[in-house]
Formats: C-alpha cells, structure tokens, sequence
C-alpha cells in the first residue's frame, strides 16, 4: 500500500482538497474509491484507469455518471502525491492542466527537498 500525499501550497492550500470539496457526496465517493485503489495499486495501475499525462504526471481516470474526473498525481518514493483535480469536460486533457500540475510537483519537490514537509 503506497502513502498519499496531498500537495499543500506554502499558503496550506490543497488544490486536491478544494477540487474534492467541490463534488456532490457521490462524486466524492467514486474519487475516494479510485484514489483508495491507486494507494494499493500503485505503479502496477494501467490503463483504463490511470495515463501517463507528460514526464513524471500521471492522471487518474474517473468515470462518474456522465462525467469524467481526473486527478493529477506523481509517484515519490513510497508515496503517491495528489497534486491537483478537475471535470474533464473536452476530449483531451487541457495542457494548462498538465502545466499546473507540474508547477505543484516541482514546488512539492522544492519544500521536500528543503525540510519544509516530509512526504
């Protein structure tokens, strides 16, 4: 089982977090399943589930009604770091999606490396 790691802003923010609380209770229960199977799953997660978006970002693939989420993660080390979340409303994934999230994985790389958090 892989540890998860919410991305936190130096301001405390998670955008994983707001993204979550934005979801009605069923919504936000198939992200919590999906997220609960990508900890026991981790890097053994294929596809359908789970894309490699660019570099080290992936994206997990949550199909929900007539929706679609997806929430942005990167592996490190032991754990598995949410960094971001959306509905995705178009065939692809929006690249300023993709930038976001690589912006929080290089700020989470940042504060790691500097003692500010432990992952």
């Amino acid at each position: 089982m892989h540890k998860i790691v919410l991305y936190t802003t130096r301001r405390g923010n998670s955008p994983v977090d707001e993204f979550l609380d934005g979801l009605d209770a069923k919504a936000r229960a198939k992200v919590d399943t999906f997220i609960e199977f990508l900890a026991r799953e981790g890097h053994r997660l294929q596809r359908p589930y789970t894309d490699t978006l660019r570099g080290k970002i992936r994206g997990l693939r949550i199909p929900h009604r007539t929706n679609q989420y997806r929430v942005l993660y990167f592996f490190q080390k032991d754990s598995i770091v949410l960094l971001c979340g959306f509905a995705k409303k178009t065939q692809e994934i929006p690249r300023r999606e993709i930038e976001r999230a690589e912006y929080y994985m290089q700020d989470f790389i940042k504060q790691s490396e500097s003692g500010e958090i432990t992952p």
